[in-house]
């Protein structure tokens, strides 16, 4: 506030205002060009600090500040800072300037029933002191617990007594670096002999940071003075003040040295960011673990000529002692108040109690907790690094209720965590922290199947698709084509009459299907024709009776519906399990909130689906895979789930508070008991029933896609054959082709030779044996 009257006064004066003490980010918000702040502003500490924090893998954290200007300015940065590491601050300990111990101590008991334990002071000296001596009284300052203070405390460490210091200890602190250099030792020299001639009594008194910034701010005004009027006749009065005021902080803008603190130089009237020492107060000092520099984040060493980038790794920090004395690395949150269990909600279900069953004796008011999503948490709770004290709490689920009022306890804290069959929902994590799946999840639609058996006339013709019988048919008139060309001039029973010649060359090539032909092929090229071709025929009639053998049985059960269009196009009523997420899914679908029925048991399920859509049932369920295999193992054969559409997922977690440390732990136990044996021992309810068969549907008829490779075979080996016969036989009749006599026309010659080919070959072996 005195900064600020002074500000606006140096403003209407136009006479450059310089502080070499006040640190508040507030200040930058001044848009004056007469202030320069000579110190580093607090808000460039905050990157420092989220350094710290990502470096140890903290989530939360929680700042204890002071009630004023100095103490909220930074706030907001700190908040900014953290958030682009992933940590969060949940709550905010404010302490005013003039506390008393008893409110210091009601404040810090508040704190200390949060889980949190990693704390952020920032405040002076004086009432840091007071906050660390009642912390430690309290238990604060134990193990487990993270102390970081700003360089409010640790630049002016020197203030700080014996006493309260061993209620420091652990504490990491942020500090202003200033180089060691030969000035700087030669000025502590001069200044310490002046200030015990002037100040006998104090024989310990340190010059801190301020000092060394009060001495080069006031260097710089002199250099900027001296630029402005000159060494001689310096002589000011008020008006020459106003009047050179833009001047001077023209001047003071652009002077640049290297002074005591440092670099120092205004840009845009402050002091640029400056690197940060990062110490650990252990005994009656300090022990310098490492820095922080805007350049290259966390160092050991400020030596920087082999770091490439940006680096928040704790290997570059310095071995720490932690409060308490202990050198583990604290996990940032507990267990808030000794004694407290952990209170677990759990779903009360009449349906599906393979996954959660709670039972309740009445006659010794006892609730038993069963079942598989009951024992794979107490299965990782025994794979946490640290004990979980926990009781569960039976949650009544009413009818018209659904799981996101269970997601409601957790997020009004009602309950520390959820346990059951809960799915991992998008928008269920907006409000509250889930682990990952212990169980694999989707969402797919059941329908009734029924006895269809297909008593169509030309149901035959259905094991080949269309495009797959024509090419067949093709095949074999090219075959007969192909035989008949090979073996007319050489084989009897290829000769005669022209429908003789047809009806047997067609004969041969059909009867190849269930080789029954009793004519001979003479000839090596027809041979081979006739094998690869008979190897074509012998793989497609047997995929041909397969197919139809498949194609009768599979018919004989078909699903009621193929598809969710039919459902909505026929006004078919459709069931989803009360509670489940899966609701959101129907009503995306389109499906009128008539058409919508709801079941709470594998038992209700089977009763909507004997009623029937006429009768006020269901022609088809929506819900989660786990809950429908199971329905599909009591009713075998008699339902079916459909391959579209399908609707995928996260599975079954856990839920916890919205930035729960204990999530991600619990998420890391999850793991080992899945990679572990342990989960063998654990009873899945999946594993021990016979799960019909997942998907049935029509059978598909073959194509010609599957065989068209078989084809290419018999094809290439046809056109060879025929190019090896016409080539031999064109060379034989090179007579008749090639004559000179011109009288003869040329389609006359191609006639001839076409009677030639009539002909019977008398050279070949068959009529040789005939002669």
């Amino acid at each position: 506030m005195q900064a600020s009257f002074v500000i606006d006064l140096g403003n209407k004066s136009k006479i450059p205002i310089i502080s070499f003490s006040t640190t508040s980010p507030d200040l930058a918000s001044v848009r004056t060009p007469y202030f320069f702040q000579a110190t580093i502003n607090d808000s460039s500490q905050v990157k420092a600090i989220s350094a710290i924090v990502h470096a140890f893998r903290w989530t939360q954290v929680v700042p204890i500040y002071v009630d004023n200007e100095f103490g909220k300015g930074i706030i907001p940065y700190l908040y900014e800072a953290l958030e682009e590491v992933d940590a969060r601050i949940p709550y905010r300990s404010v302490i005013s300037p003039g506390a008393t111990n008893e409110e210091i101590e009601i404040e810090l008991y508040k704190v200390m029933t949060l889980q949190i334990r990693v704390f952020i002071v920032h405040m002076a000296p004086d009432l840091g002191s007071r906050v660390f001596h009642i912390a430690k009284e309290i238990g604060m300052m134990g193990e487990g617990c993270v102390w970081i203070i700003t360089n409010g405390m640790t630049n002016l460490w020197s203030l700080i007594d014996l006493f309260d210091m061993d209620s420091m200890q652990g504490v990491l602190g942020l500090r202003n670096y200033v180089p060691r250099s030969k000035e700087l030792k030669r000025f502590e020299k001069r200044w310490k002999k002046k200030f015990l001639q002037d100040n006998p009594d104090m024989v310990n008194a340190k010059l801190d940071i301020f000092g060394f910034w009060a001495y080069d701010a006031t260097f710089a005004l002199a250099m900027a003075v001296e630029e402005v009027f000159g060494t001689t006749n310096f002589n000011l009065d008020a008006s020459n003040v106003s009047q050179n005021g833009p001047k001077l902080i023209q001047a003071l803008s652009r002077t640049r040295f290297r002074g005591l603190s440092g670099d120092f130089g205004f840009i845009n009237g402050q002091l640029e960011s400056s690197v940060f020492q990062i110490v650990n107060f252990i005994g009656n000092g300090e022990n310098g673990i490492g820095f922080w520099t805007p350049n290259y984040g966390l160092v050991k060493r400020l030596d920087v000529t082999n770091v490439t980038r940006y680096s928040v790794s704790k290997a570059n920090l310095g071995s720490i002692i932690w409060p308490g004395d202990h050198q583990s690395i604290p996990k940032g949150w507990e267990i808030p108040i000794r004694g407290k269990r952990l209170k677990i909600g759990v779903p009360v279900k009449t349906g599906y109690t393979e996954f959660v069953k709670v039972t309740t004796d009445q006659s010794t008011n006892s609730t038993t907790f069963t079942g598989y999503c009951i024992e794979v948490f107490k299965a990782v709770v025994k794979e946490m690094p640290y004990p979980i004290p926990f009781d569960f709490h039976p949650i009544k689920i009413d009818e018209d209720e659904s799981y996101n009022n269970l997601i409601d306890e957790v997020v009004y804290g009602k309950y520390d965590a959820v346990v059951g069959d809960i799915s991992i929902v998008a928008n269920r994590s907006l409000f509250v922290e889930f682990t990952l799946p212990f169980m694999e999840s989707g969402v797919v639609i059941v329908v009734p199947m029924r006895n269809d058996v297909n008593k169509n006339a030309w149901v035959f013709l259905k094991p080949l698709s269309q495009d797959l019988w024509i090419t067949s048919i093709c095949f074999f008139a090219f075959m007969a084509f192909v035989i008949w060309i090979l073996e007319h001039r050489i084989n009897e029973d290829f000769r005669g009459p022209p429908l003789h010649h047809v009806g047997t060359s067609f004969w041969f090539s059909f009867s190849t299907m269930v080789f029954s032909h009793r004519e001979r092929v003479l000839s090596n090229p027809a041979r081979i024709v006739v094998v690869i071709w008979c190897i074509v025929v012998f793989i497609l009639t047997q995929s041909y009776t397969a197919s139809l053998t498949s194609l009768l049985t599979v018919q004989q059960l078909q699903p009621t519906v193929t598809d969710v269009n039919e459902l909505l196009r026929k006004k078919e009523n459709v069931g989803y399990q009360v509670g489940s997420f899966v609701q959101e899914i129907v009503q995306e679908l389109k499906f009128d909130p008539s058409q919508i029925k709801t079941f709470n048991s594998i038992e209700h399920l089977e009763e909507l689906f004997t009623k029937g859509s006429a009768n006020g049932g269901i022609a088809a369920a929506i819900d989660e895979v786990p809950c429908l295999k199971l329905f599909l193992a009591q009713h075998c054969n008699k339902y079916t789930t459909l391959t579209t559409p399908t609707f995928k997922s996260g599975g079954f977690g856990f839920v916890f508070p919205k930035g729960s440390p204990l999530a991600a732990d619990v998420s890391r136990a999850i793991l080992k008991v899945i990679e572990s044996n342990r989960t063998s021992k654990i009873e899945n309810p999946l594993n021990n029933e016979t799960i019909c068969s997942s998907t049935l549907g029509s059978a598909n008829s073959l194509s010609l896609r599957s065989f068209w490779g078989l084809f290419l075979i018999a094809g290439v080996a046809g056109v060879l054959a025929l190019i090896y016969f016409v080539a031999a036989f064109l060379y034989g009749q090179r007579d008749v082709l090639c004559k000179h006599d011109t009288g003869i026309s040329v389609w006359k010659r191609i006639l001839q030779v076409l009677r030639n080919f009539d002909q019977r070959d008398l050279t070949s072996h068959a009529f040789g044996n005939m002669n």
